[in-house]
């Protein structure tokens, strides 16, 4: 029994439609791999601006310890000064009081600075954990992309080579997104994804 002639593919329409798939794939690879390379480079800079985060924490919660400790100090100076004791003794106490409450107010203004720049190091973490974000979802719109590629090439169906590049475009505009700073996130899907 012979095929009907409509559904015997023409060789050099599945040679044009096999190009425009092997085209896509290679466009696609090439623009992940290079958003992969800014990408990586994105998640080391994340993870130094956590760790520096966290070691500034470190250093406030120490910072503050300290001048609690010289709070303590202080206030059994300032005990000792409120007992009867001898007028000879109350000049190297109060001496004492104000070397305390002069460390104390270098504690607290490098607490206020430590608590600052801690602050700026969380924002940096967020502002690219939000562009990572957006190279994530470009490599899943891509990698959705070229297994759609790979199916329209076994299939031949036109839809299948259509949707694919409706993923791959999104997915370029989502690196491209990435690449250049924009302020394009999906804050749904992501919430969905996390």
């Amino acid at each position: 029994m012979d095929n009907p002639p409509e559904l015997i593919p023409k060789p050099e329409s599945n040679d044009r439609f096999n190009s425009w798939v092997a085209i896509s794939v290679a466009i696609l690879a090439t623009f992940m791999a290079i958003t992969k390379i800014k990408d990586d480079n994105l998640v080391q800079a994340m993870l130094q601006a956590k760790s520096d985060a966290v070691d500034t924490w470190s250093e406030y919660q120490a910072t503050k310890i300290k001048r609690h400790l010289l709070e303590v100090g202080r206030d059994q100076f300032q005990s000792l000064l409120r007992q009867t004791i001898p007028k000879s003794a109350e000049a190297p106490l109060n001496d004492e009081v104000h070397r305390y409450e002069a460390q104390m107010a270098r504690y607290q203004s490098e607490e206020e600075g430590l608590q600052k720049k801690a602050r700026d190091f969380e924002a940096q973490y967020d502002r690219l954990n939000y562009r990572d974000d957006q190279f994530d979802l470009s490599d899943a719109l891509m990698s959705v992309s070229i297994a759609l590629l790979a199916v329209s090439a076994l299939t031949h169906k036109k839809w299948l080579l259509f949707m694919a590049w409706v993923m791959g475009v999104l997915g370029v505009m989502m690196g491209m997104a990435g690449m250049m700073g924009l302020r394009i996130h999906p804050d749904v899907i992501m919430r969905l994804l996390s």
